[in-house]
């Protein structure tokens, strides 16, 4: 064999010993993937505990708002996070239980709706974070510090519906001009309540309006609170944004009793109510998912500005409006975001 010949033999042998170790540690990464595969550790499934007062079928809209919100920001339902929805059912007493049962589930952040609940879950002391879908007047409840450094367990989303009443008392006066004596339910347990009351009854007298105050504690107290008023010469309402105003019992009473009425969400109207002005709640849900994102990959409540709402609307029932015999005034009808027949 020549030099030549064994030049080449050498060659074939360490291209083959280098071919075969390359086809081993192939096979080998191969034969261990499935391995790593199920070495990897699965990704976790977030509890996100919602608080409200309404059954889950009444927050459709909302909580297809949050889902949207969560799954822009990467997020999917059922594999990275989960909802567990609490209802009050109206009763403003049962947040706390409701509160507590959830945190003993150990959820990572609550959200919450209206100032009962967002007390409820501030108060389990239990550290876990609370994102405020929307909240009447967080500083006047004691809930946060302030807006810009909450400083605490609570951030989210202030509605700021306290000043909207007086803007619906005006809307309310502008489509039905003869009314004389509005009433207002009313809520001592919800301090959201009172704060709206006082910009209500400020503004009254602007409006050349009489206010009633309608106690109401309970749901059971609702529909006897609502007729006594009736008989005491109110010939009008406002509604606010207390649970215990459940949209279809008060409505159906608006509509019976031949009421003109202001709400402050739109879901009132669609269920035959006269006119509704406020903020968009679909919205500030949608944007809360963007805070409990932050949350869940480790920003602290404390040091989360809340923000104030940005969106509103108001909507207006011609249907109803024709019933009550009232003329929408071409203004109105203008500054509308949507007339429902």
């Amino acid at each position: 064999m020549d030099r030549h010949s064994g030049s080449y033999e050498r060659r074939t042998i360490c291209v083959n010993v280098t071919s075969r170790r390359r086809f081993l540690a192939g096979a080998l990464a191969f034969a261990a993937a499935p391995v790593a595969a199920q070495q990897k550790p699965a990704a976790k499934l977030y509890r996100i505990g919602m608080l409200e007062a309404v059954p889950i079928a009444a927050a459709s809209l909302n909580l297809g708002e949050f889902h949207r919100g969560m799954k822009e920001l990467g997020h999917e339902e059922g594999r990275t996070y989960l909802v567990l929805y609490r209802s009050a059912e109206g009763r403003t007493e049962r947040f706390a239980a409701l509160a507590a049962e959830l945190a003993r589930q150990n959820i990572d952040v609550f959200l919450t709706r209206g100032t009962p609940a967002t007390l409820a879950a501030r108060d389990t002391e239990s550290g876990i974070p609370v994102v405020a879908s929307a909240i009447a007047d967080p500083i006047e409840a004691k809930v946060v510090a302030s807006l810009a450094a909450p400083g605490g367990p609570v951030t989210g989303l202030t509605s700021q519906v306290n000043e909207l009443g007086a803007k619906r008392m005006e809307l309310l006066k502008a489509l039905a001009p003869g009314i004389t004596r509005l009433g207002t339910i009313v809520n001592p347990d919800n301090p959201a309540s009172l704060a709206a009351w006082k910009i209500i009854e400020q503004a009254a007298p602007d409006l050349k309006l009489k206010l009633e105050i309608i106690d109401v504690r309970t749901p059971e107290q609702l529909e006897a609170a609502l007729e006594a008023s009736v008989k005491n010469g109110v010939d009008s309402l406002i509604i606010g944004i207390d649970p215990l105003a459940q949209a279809n019992q008060v409505v159906d009473f608006t509509l019976k009793a031949r009421l003109p009425a202001a709400f402050a969400a739109r879901n009132y109207v669609e269920a035959g109510g006269l006119l509704s002005y406020g903020v968009s709640y679909p919205n500030l849900y949608y944007r809360a998912a963007t805070y409990v994102d932050k949350l869940l990959k480790g920003a602290k409540a404390a040091e989360l500005p809340m923000e104030r709402a940005s969106k509103f609307e108001l909507v207006i029932n011609r249907k109803t409006a024709r019933a009550l015999k009232l003329a929408i005034p071409p203004d109105l009808f203008l500054r509308s975001d949507e007339v429902i027949d």
